[in-house]
């Protein structure tokens, strides 16, 4: 009773908690964003926008779909992990629309609510749903801790003078995030528990070579978004060290919980790389990169989802006639 009473009482505090934290943060960001963007010259993020050539936003926007199709994949692993029979024609569209709305809103719509509500259309049980996302969560972040890792740990990334982590420090973290990749594929080698009931869904450890294969899909992901950045970016800009810049601004996206880290993104990536490359030119790399990774499939997404919808609809309605006949 008095540990029920105890975690009762701290709940209160730690929603209230969250709320506070993120209402600062809804305040800060466009506070420091307006700092950082007041003396933008616009007209020259314009011309450095207009200047793209064809081939390279037909390669940023192949570069997009690659990295929606390597997202799916995570699902198709999924398939494989619990050996549920949908076919990948069916899972394909389905996680392109979850994972648009994953990004532009957040993660309880898409990761969650729209997930659980395609697939129960389609058919799967909710145990078998919850396993399929588990591995996804799983597989997208096992391969931002190995990437991350490797570019921390590098010393690709600078950090400006007076950060409190400090430039030892990151790469400090980058070593730890390589010892926790590295603890969980040898757990899935060698741990003799196998599985765990978590708020009465079972979750069990993959084989060790499917671990394997969640960081190197979750690592190619991450690095298709950073690429798409980097082709948008002049010449001389870095690759990892654009793609380190993108590892941060996506965890400080996660820990402010504003949707599509609006702000934040442009906030770091300005913090980070404005000594190194032209503000008109890094600001439309984002402009692009937003138009390009979020906006443009979200608004496919939409349609894919009415047309997701209907269709589950009139199999509903099928399976319903053949069962009254």
């Amino acid at each position: 009773m008095s540990e029920t009473h105890e975690s009762g009482s701290d709940k209160p505090w730690l929603r209230w908690g969250k709320r506070l934290l993120t209402l600062f943060f809804f305040i800060a960001i466009p506070v420091l964003l307006y700092l950082q963007l007041r003396n933008t010259d616009w007209q020259e993020v314009g011309s450095a926008l207009r200047d793209y050539p064809l081939w390279m936003i037909a390669a940023a926007f192949g570069v997009a779909l690659l990295s929606y199709l390597t997202y799916a994949s995570y699902d198709l692993l999924g398939r494989y992990y619990t050996g549920h029979r949908l076919p990948i024609r069916q899972v394909i569209p389905l996680v392109f629309v979850c994972y648009a709305f994953n990004l532009n809103l957040n993660a309880l719509v898409g990761g969650v609510a729209l997930r659980f509500r395609l697939y129960t259309r389609l058919g799967l049980d909710v145990p078998t749903i919850a396993r399929v996302f588990s591995l996804s969560i799983i597989t997208n972040w096992l391969g931002y801790l190995w990437l991350a890792g490797v570019v921390f740990a590098a010393g690709w990334v600078t950090l400006p003078e007076g950060w409190a982590v400090g430039n030892g420090g990151l790469r400090l973290i980058g070593l730890a995030m390589i010892a926790a990749a590295v603890v969980y594929v040898l757990a899935c080698a060698f741990s003799t528990r196998r599985s765990w009931t978590i708020r009465n869904q079972v979750i069990e450890l993959p084989s060790w070579q499917l671990a394997l294969v969640q960081a190197g899909v979750g690592a190619l992901n991450w690095s298709l978004m950073a690429l798409l950045i980097w082709l948008l970016l002049p010449a001389e800009a870095f690759y990892p060290g654009v793609l380190g810049v993108l590892l941060i601004s996506s965890i400080a996206g996660v820990i402010t919980h504003i949707p599509a880290g609006l702000g934040v993104l442009e906030m770091i990536f300005l913090t980070l790389l404005q000594d190194q490359i032209p503000r008109s030119s890094l600001l439309a790399a984002l402009i692009g990169y937003r138009a390009i990774y979020f906006l443009l499939p979200l608004s496919i997404a939409v349609v894919t989802y009415l047309v997701l919808e209907k269709r589950a609809k009139s199999m509903r309605s099928t399976n319903s006639q053949q069962e009254a006949a």
